[in-house]
């Protein structure tokens, strides 16, 4: 094996680059992992502006797909040479916690802010990978609490089908659970990149029989109706809150999803609902949201609003390559375009300005 690897790294804000770095030391509790098929996410196009900071000289990308190359000493049940993935949140299990049923927020804890003096929470230690510690858009990645995290591909699975359960399928889904669906119930799901895409597919499954999804974009929005929408709306073409009162002849959605991350989107979905009705939010905000008090009804409207960090571990891994192995939900058309790992800058550019209509880029080593 040899000792250097090429690695997308963050070198400042506006510059991910291609970079030698030495492959990492497997520790007892690691497993070193071979990377086949990685991708690019939202979050590391923040990374990439500077809007979200990380070290200088990390490697990014937090969604591996890839074959165990070396196996800790304390991690047993898995074998080198295995196809395996892992979440792009990758908990130890041990914090208070996970062990309190929140595994996403392994570590957190609450913060001073440096800016305003006022207390916060750090959401985000549960993210590990391109976060903390370098990620996956590299040749080889260290899985740190591999025994709880690596999850063996099923055999007829490919590297495209199975790519997009460590973080998009798993974060859409979430958005689904959290949005307390009932059998027969009307959704509505704000924005249709992947991770709304894959909380409409999710809307489906959780038994929603009317899904009203809503985005600027028509290609989207076609490929919505394949994984489940009922009705699409494109917010540039009709007032979406008094279309989906019309629809629903007045009594609101029973719930709806947030997966865009603007106050408007935000406000929007807090307007259709019915009372007793529940937001799902999983968009990633970068300002202070505002709750209007009307769509509010003052306090008095029983709504509930939900937020989730993406679910991860080898449970939550399994659970969701089984869905894709039933056949219940093809997700490859998500994956748009395919790149070698020496042209990210270009894949980089190309998914951070949304050309070409872009959902997903497939990033292959060799």
């Amino acid at each position: 094996m040899p000792s250097h690897m090429k690695a997308a790294v963050f070198i400042e804000p506006g510059r991910i680059e291609l970079a030698d770095k030495p492959i990492p030391d497997v520790g007892p509790n690691d497993a070193l992992i071979r990377i086949t098929t990685t991708t690019i996410c939202g979050t590391d196009v923040h990374i990439l502006k500077g809007e979200y900071p990380v070290a200088k000289g990390l490697t990014v990308g937090h969604e591996p797909v890839g074959v165990i190359e070396k196996l800790g000493s304390a991690v047993t049940g898995y074998q080198e040479g295995q196809r395996v993935i892992a979440g792009a949140i990758c908990p130890n299990f041990n914090s208070y916690a996970a062990q309190d049923g929140a595994p996403s927020q392994d570590g957190s804890y609450l913060i001073a802010s440096g800016r305003c003096g006022c207390h916060g929470y750090k959401a985000t230690a549960g993210w590990r990978f391109g976060n903390l510690i370098d990620g996956t858009q590299a040749e080889y990645v260290l899985v740190p609490d591999a025994q709880a995290n690596l999850a063996p591909i099923p055999d007829g699975l490919s590297d495209e089908q199975v790519l997009m359960c460590p973080d998009i399928m798993s974060t859409g889904f979430a958005g689904a659970e959290n949005a307390n669906i009932k059998i027969g119930d009307t959704v509505a799901v704000f924005a249709q990149g992947p991770i709304g895409l894959c909380a409409t597919a999710g809307a489906r499954l959780r038994g929603a029989t009317t899904i009203i999804a809503i985005d600027g974009n028509d290609h989207r929005l076609s490929i919505a109706r394949k994984l489940g929408a009922d009705v699409t709306l494109n917010f540039k073409n009709c007032d979406v809150v008094d279309e989906i009162r019309k629809l629903t002849g007045g009594r609101g959605v029973d719930s709806s999803i947030e997966a865009l991350g603007l106050q408007s989107t935000f406000e929007q979905a807090l307007r259709v609902l019915k009372p007793g009705g529940t937001l799902s939010s999983l968009g990633v905000y970068s300002t202070d949201l505002r709750i209007p008090l009307d769509a509010y009804a003052a306090g008095l409207g029983d709504h509930r609003i939900n937020t989730a960090l993406c679910p991860g571990g080898k449970e939550r891994m399994r659970r969701l390559m089984a869905v894709l192995e039933s056949t219940r939900l093809d997700l490859r058309p998500l994956v748009t375009h395919r790149y070698a790992l020496d042209d990210i800058v270009a894949a980089y550019d190309l998914f951070a300005n949304q050309r070409d209509n872009v959902l997903k880029v497939a990033i292959q080593p060799r």
